[in-house]
């Protein structure tokens, strides 16, 4: 199992409806507004690498709204 955070910049005013749809896509198990530089942390988790890529890639960065992702596995030291 692969976790990460997914930080989202949207387009302006467009914050609350990104977090509401995510929130609802499967393999989301937390989605925030926040301030600051992004507008919406997403936490996520997929089998593998490879699925984790194509849950932000194919579900999340389609959504109408998003300008720019960045994707933060965690890790476990």
């Amino acid at each position: 199992m692969v976790q990460a955070y997914i930080l989202i910049q949207t387009e302006v005013g467009r914050a609350a409806h990104v977090a509401s749809e995510i929130s609802g896509i499967e393999g989301v198990t937390q989605a925030d507004d926040v301030t600051g530089p992004y507008d919406v942390v997403v936490r996520a988790q997929a089998d593998d690498v490879d699925a984790l890529g194509r849950l932000v890639v194919a579900r999340i960065q389609r959504l109408d709204g998003i300008a720019r992702t960045l994707t933060c596995p965690i890790v476990n030291i």
